[in-house]
């Protein structure tokens, strides 16, 4: 994609195929002539293919919508979960039901579409709790009554219930992102790759695609300041291929693979910091039930049985991480302390004969990476030794986001996948993605329980820990007792970055780039 000269904006990138030292040629000789300081080089797992926050597919695009488009609140970086106000002077919930709001005065929309208004406010949040738009992301606002729009910057957020997840995982994400009304409507309902109307204190300004997107200062952004006059953000899907791409000089800030965190600790790269934070984020091995041979339920019981936990996580991260329990990790309400199901290869082999499905070849579609390749080697080693053959299929970032997608006619024979989801924390954003209303969306498995839907509506509008600790861990009972579900792992976090650079990460090592700075 070119630039778009005539508004100093454009679009995206990401590194696929190339090799890691590849990415030094994507960092031109112009850009190095600048002022130290000026320009920050950061890693991101994938390019983005939506730049609308209502439809967001990764957390990387969440990263980028939330500089350059300004959002009620944003989260704030340290050790513990918080949020500061952005958009709005002041916000504060009245009673539990009722949050008032004032903008702040002067936020701006580019392209010509004028200052932030309430009523920008009331169409961003409204349009993404409005079921006829499908955002994936409704159940943010799932106890939204209305926004009332009292003056040009004033107005109230009303809730049919209380929500208990509001100031955690809805208003300090890009679910509170605030677009321009006229802006969407003009583009038809929704935003692409290609930003309209930006109001952050960055503006997208640059897309190359598979290799790197540039965020510049917005100079109409009155208030507090990123630390970097560009953001140069090179989208790498595999942690080792980031890691040569640091050593190599190319990247200021990066993930590393969680095989790497105790090397690179003991022995960083020179003038490095690494950092090894708790995850929140959850990796599971799904069977999609609309699919034969796991639409027997039986078959799937099975290869619950045969898949070694212990075995894939500890093959797949070196030992550096622990098993899962289900989908809400440790240290938030609902999480578990033990599986309902186990390693048991002798019942699996039973069950498969017992099945007839002995012999069968089924297909295990992974995200191209060394961990989950890793990982699902030792499933099609563990499924071949009860009696089923494994064909591992990888894909590149662009197309492994898409299979389950009704858009796309694969996820009508997906039938197995290793699937990652980054988290917020509270736990219905873990048990959000599950519901039947997201088979075709994010639900891949096809799960459907009208006792989990209706627990996970009951989940957040009820405000006792201890009911909601209650509700969380049975709706990940139901999850693995359908059988569509092998909880594997939370991870860890490592980060490395140079120290020139002053970090700034949420408590689970997530980037809130608007506050890196130099050191």
């Amino acid at each position: 994609m070119s630039n778009i000269a005539s508004t100093n904006l454009s679009r995206r990138t990401v590194l696929a195929g190339t090799g890691a030292l590849g990415l030094a040629s994507l960092i031109y000789p112009a850009r190095r002539a600048q002022a130290a300081g000026s320009i920050l080089k950061v890693r991101s797992y994938s390019d983005i293919q939506i730049l609308d926050p209502a439809f967001r597919l990764a957390a990387p695009e969440g990263d980028i919508t939330n500089v350059i488009f300004a959002g009620l609140v944003v989260a704030t970086a340290g050790d513990k979960w918080g949020w500061r106000p952005m958009a709005v002077e002041t916000i504060e919930q009245l009673d539990p039901l009722t949050i008032s709001f004032k903008l702040r005065d002067g936020i701006g929309f580019t392209d010509g579409f004028g200052q932030m208004t309430a009523e920008d406010v009331k169409f961003s949040i409204e349009r993404i709790a409005d079921p006829k738009n499908e955002s994936p992301y409704s159940g943010d606002w799932e106890t939204l009554k209305e926004v009332e729009v009292k003056d040009k910057l004033s107005g109230l957020i009303h809730l049919k219930e209380a929500f208990a997840p509001l100031w955690t995982s809805t208003l300090p994400t890009p679910s509170s992102t605030i677009l321009s009304k006229r802006a969407v409507t003009e583009a038809g309902g929704k935003l692409g790759v290609e930003p309209v109307a930006q109001s952050g204190p960055y503006l997208l300004k640059e897309w190359l695609p598979k290799q790197r997107t540039v965020l510049v200062r917005n100079p109409d952004w009155k208030y507090e300041q990123g630390g970097y006059d560009e953001i140069h953000i090179h989208p790498i899907e595999d942690e080792k291929t980031a890691e040569l791409g640091y050593e190599a000089g190319d990247l200021d800030y990066t993930w590393t693979s969680v095989s790497s965190i105790s090397r690179l600790k003991e022995n960083p790269p020179a003038d490095t910091t690494v950092v090894e934070k708790p995850s929140l984020a959850f990796v599971w091995f799904g069977m999609n039930k609309a699919v034969a041979p796991f639409d027997n339920p039986d078959v799937r019981r099975a290869v619950q049985y045969a898949v070694d936990r212990k075995a894939v996580v500890d093959a797949a991260y070196f030992g550096a991480a622990s098993t899962s329990t289900g989908i809400i990790a440790p240290g938030l309400i609902g999480h578990r302390e033990k599986n309902l199901y186990d390693y048991d290869p002798d019942k699996a082999r039973e069950m498969i004969e017992a099945a007839g499905v002995s012999g069968q070849t089924v297909v295990l579609d992974i995200l191209n990476k060394t961990e989950r390749l890793t990982a699902a080697q030792v499933i099609q080693a563990n499924l071949q030794d009860v009696g089923l053959n494994v064909e591992i299929k990888q894909n590149d970032s662009g197309t492994f986001w898409t299979l389950g997608s009704k858009d796309n006619e694969y996820h009508k024979k997906l039938q197995m996948v290793v699937q990652r989801f980054s988290m917020q924390p509270d736990p219905s954003w873990a048990t959000e993605w599950f519901t039947s209303s997201q088979i075709g969306t994010w639900n891949w498995e096809s799960f459907d329980s009208e006792e989990f839907d209706k627990l996970v509506v009951e989940g957040k509008i009820e405000l006792d820990d201890a009911k909601r600790d209650v509700m969380y861990k049975k709706m990940q009972d139901l999850m693995e007792e359908s059988g569509c579900y092998v909880f594997l792992t939370h991870e860890v976090a490592g980060v490395m970055y140079r120290n020139s650079v002053a970090a700034a990460l949420k408590p689970n090592g997530e980037p809130v780039f608007a506050e890196f700075k130099p050191a």
